[in-house]
């Protein structure tokens, strides 16, 4: 009875905080979504058809993309409890498929994480941008502020990143739990003033409004995917709250607040069409604007936080699946593992976020430009879905089939009516999602490359004590960790130190670092010790692509071992690459190029492992790319 109490109030407790992270995103759809159906680029004439069409493919869009989709199938294949595009592309590469379909299916995974930074870029811009906006409301006169005032909001938004989170973490679900009731409270009022909108439940009426309207009706599906943005958050937050709690808070308590609220503004438009430009404020009586503007425009600050956070998640997960270089990371909590600051990643998003505002002016132009990258990562995600449950979970190929060919209709459906925004501006977040794949695969391959070049140059532990018994080097007391990128071979840095210094320390470690395809490792597994020669020892570290990596750590498991190299006065040897572009550049000029450019700006592995500066050696080779 107890544990069972217990269970309540930790399942209570993590769909509140669920709330404030999880459910930000798709929670600031309202102050948008509908408005963009009947006013701006799409233009829609307010009739009791068209509304009514518009709220039932709404409606089942919550249903068949979020609740069926994501809460019922997908969440289904995490990585140890981990979910999101990355976390499913890691799984995938555990698979070890065979021949080129593996190679594509990850390319196309890495593709789609990137074009999350278009997303973590432009959601910011038209939450805030679309609460502010509700100045407008208040008082005509001010409008020419919202811009201005956007941007201080989203600067210190971005500035104070560096803090962290974790000191106002705890207020984020109280916050937005207000946020969903006030929403829910007042679709029911407007609903109860006209309730005929109820029978916008009956998906016929999405149906007829598609064949009346026709091709008009097909590109209003770009605004309707509006609702569904932020779907793809419940997936990736997985691994901080669990199935349990995204699934019972989303089924009880956002989606009917969500679905009250759009019933709401459609029940308001049907009495006063006039409204339709902004009708998600209309909803409010005139006393309460100014708390409601308040309230929204912390509800989407909040909803803002956590697509930030979650682009430093993103970063930090393919730094260590090695398809981007290593950043720099800070750990603004002490209790929290999730709660990293990567300065470079938030400068560069706070950059464009601020660019996207000055340069659309307007939420509605900036929905215009909204979807087509989150779209396709969608699209993405139930493709990757299929050859996971097909390969990993062993489901029939039928089974598998029809439930992803039913997502991929719906799915390309919007797609295509998205692909009309490409023009108004939407090239902006594939532009960003372009340019951060390049680098992606330039990293990855790039570090393939050098990896091949310093074997070739490398020798195998037998010819290297074949090599020792003949030139027996000077053995001098003391102890020495060299870092080797393969757990087979011989780093360079030990052979060009034999070379030019010709002594070899009493006690040497031979450190691999392997980062596996799983986003954490026992810390009974993660470090394995074989003792190879006299005085000679492997170190094999084993990390998950969620985990900082501390030299610490790695020196206290391998005590547990029987080996100690925790002294002060321990030397670490470290391989740095000098690059120059070869006569025939193996990537071509220009991604080679790019690859020398990221290591230069590359945080050396010293600092990325928390290695004490003083305690360092490093040894150069040049290397032709």
């Amino acid at each position: 009875m107890v544990d069972k109490e217990k269970e309540r109030k930790d399942l209570l407790k993590l769909s509140i905080a669920a709330l404030g992270i999880v459910f930000g995103d798709i929670g600031t759809s309202p102050l948008y979504a509908i408005k963009e159906c009947f006013s701006g680029e799409y233009g829609l004439q307010v009739s009791t058809s068209n509304v009514l069409g518009i709220l039932s493919l709404i409606f089942w869009t919550l249903i068949i993309i979020v609740t069926f989709k994501y809460l019922t199938v997908i969440l289904k294949a995490d990585n140890n409890g981990e979910g999101g595009v990355i976390a499913l592309t890691a799984l995938l590469r555990s698979l070890k498929l065979k021949g080129k379909k593996g190679i594509y299916l990850v390319l196309i995974g890495v593709f789609a994480a990137s074009m999350l930074y278009g997303d973590g870029m432009i959601t910011p811009a038209i939450s805030v941008l679309s609460a502010v906006e509700g100045i407008s409301s208040i008082a005509p006169k001010l409008s020419q502020l919202v811009i201005p005032i956007t941007i201080i909001i989203l600067a210190i938004l971005f500035i104070f990143q560096k803090r962290g989170t974790a000191k106002v973490g705890s207020f984020f679900g109280p916050i937005v739990m207000l946020w969903f009731s006030v929403l829910g409270i007042l679709g029911i009022y407007h609903i109860i003033l006209t309730p005929k909108v109820i029978m916008a439940l009956i998906p016929t009426y999405g149906i007829k409004f598609l064949l009346t309207n026709k091709v008009h009706g097909f590109i209003v599906l770009g605004a309707i995917f509006l609702v569904a943005t932020g779907a793809e958050a419940l997936y990736a937050d997985m691994g901080h709250f669990g199935r349990k709690p995204i699934r019972v808070t989303w089924l009880f308590f956002v989606l009917p607040a969500l679905v009250l609220n759009y019933f709401g503004q459609g029940a308001l438009l049907l009495k006063n069409p006039k409204v339709a430009e902004n009708v998600f404020y209309s909803l409010v009586p005139r006393w309460a604007l100014i708390p409601m503007v308040l309230l929204a425009t912390v509800a989407t600050i909040i909803a803002s936080q956590a697509v930030i956070t979650g682009s430093f998640s993103l970063t930090k997960q393919a730094i260590h699946l090695g398809y981007l270089p290593k950043f720099k990371i800070k750990h603004t909590s002490a209790s929290q593992e999730g709660q990293i600051y990567i300065p470079f990643v938030n400068w560069f998003l706070m950059i464009c976020t601020i660019l996207l505002v000055l340069g659309f002016k307007t939420a509605s132009h900036l929905a215009a430009a909204y979807g087509v990258a989150v779209n396709f990562t969608m699209i993405v995600t139930t493709i990757l879905f299929f050859v996971v449950a097909k390969d990993k979970f062993k489901w029939n190929i039928y089974k598998a089939g029809s439930i992803v060919l039913f997502f991929l209709i719906v799915e390309f459906g919007f797609f295509g009516a998205n692909l009309s925004k490409v023009s108004h501006g939407a090239w902006f977040p594939l532009m960003i999602g372009g340019v951060f794949f390049t680098i992606m695969i330039t990293w990855n391959k790039g570090r393939k490359i050098l990896a091949k070049e310093l074997q070739d140059l490398a020798i195998n532990y037998n010819d290297f004590f074949e090599i020792l018994k003949e030139k027996d080097p000077i053995r001098v007391n003391g102890k020495a960790i060299f870092l080797s990128g393969r757990d087979d071979i011989i780093p360079h840095a030990m052979m060009q130190n034999l070379k030019h210094n010709k002594i070899i320390h009493s006690e040497v470690g031979i450190l691999n670092i392997k980062i596996e395809d799983t986003p954490r490792v026992p810390s009974f597994e993660k470090v394995k010790v074989n003792k190879v020669d006299k005085g000679f020892y492997q170190i094999i570290a084993h990390f998950g692509y969620m985990e900082e990596i501390k030299m610490k750590n790695i020196l206290d498991l391998a005590f547990e071992k029987n080996i100690d190299f925790r002294d002060k006065d321990v030397s670490f040897f470290l391989g740095r690459e000098n690059l120059r572009l070869a006569q025939k550049p193996i990537m071509g000029k220009f991604r080679s190029n790019l690859f020398i450019f990221l290591s230069k700006i590359s945080m050396d592995f010293s600092t990325f492992a928390n290695i004490p500066a003083e305690q360092i050696i490093e040894i150069g080779v040049g290397l032709e790319i």
